[in-house]
């Protein structure tokens, strides 16, 4: 007799199985009305085709969310070189779709996976330098809205690799933008202040405050989002 799988299991045996048949070439026809069709509709991309949340961070870096093949040409036509996908696992139609119009274009594409309801984990944080020199700009970079992880790297790309102010880059985390910071997502608002608490104010450098006094953990256990704007992020308007 078969044993069941616990919920755990059945939710990553789904994602596997969903990678699986996303992260590959796009092959004929039918396939690519399947990835054009999941892309709109499962995930949520037809919302994105009227507007895609796209702002100039600075001359060398723009923000987004998941962009179409039309909307990537026309980054490319922009000057983009590199895009930054945050959002890790290819479990959509919107994947292949991407990798194949930046082969199209030239155009470099790189992971650099957050989260946007957990702490951020330190060695993310600390290989963020390293990270942004080794970009080809201008680059883009996206999550699924372009409210939440984007505006984090954009946040963390001003403080480290163009050592502006932490209130400007603090404005990265915006409702202008479809930031939530009462939600879970307000945790990433969070860590900021907690390094304007703990670290700007002792004059502490912030990777310097990343590396020896940031605690993950202790974050997770003093944010409290607020229900309500965690209702409307995460079941209303479906944030990833």
């Amino acid at each position: 007799m078969l044993s069941r799988l616990r919920p755990d299991e059945e939710r990553y045996a789904r994602r596997m199985a969903r990678i699986a048949r996303w992260d590959r070439p796009i092959e004929g026809r039918g396939q690519r009305l399947r990835a054009w069709a999941n892309m709109l509709l499962v995930d949520h991309g037809i919302f994105r085709l009227a507007y895609l949340n796209a702002h100039r961070v600075t001359p060398r870096l723009w923000r987004s969310a998941q962009p179409a093949p039309g909307q990537i040409a026309a980054f490319a036509r922009k000057g983009v070189k590199t895009i930054v996908n945050l959002r890790g696992g290819r479990e959509h139609g919107s994947w292949p779709l991407q990798k194949e119009a930046c082969e199209r274009h030239g155009i470099a594409l790189v992971d650099f996976v957050l989260r946007s309801r957990g702490a951020p984990e330190r060695e993310t944080i600390l290989g963020a330098k390293a990270f942004f020199e080794s970009l080809r700009e201008p680059a883009l970079v996206h999550c699924k809205s372009g409210a939440d992880r984007a505006g984090f790297f954009s946040a963390l790309y001003l403080l480290i690799r163009e050592e502006r102010p932490l209130d400007e880059a603090m404005r990265q985390l915006s409702l202008r933008y479809g930031h939530f910071r009462f939600a879970k997502t307000g945790i990433l608002d969070a860590f900021f202040e907690a390094y304007r608490r703990e670290g700007e104010a002792r004059g502490i450098a912030f990777l310097d405050w990343v590396a020896t006094a940031y605690d993950p953990a202790r974050l997770e256990r003093e944010f409290k989002p607020g229900l309500l704007s965690s209702l409307i992020a995460d079941r209303l308007i479906r944030r990833e």
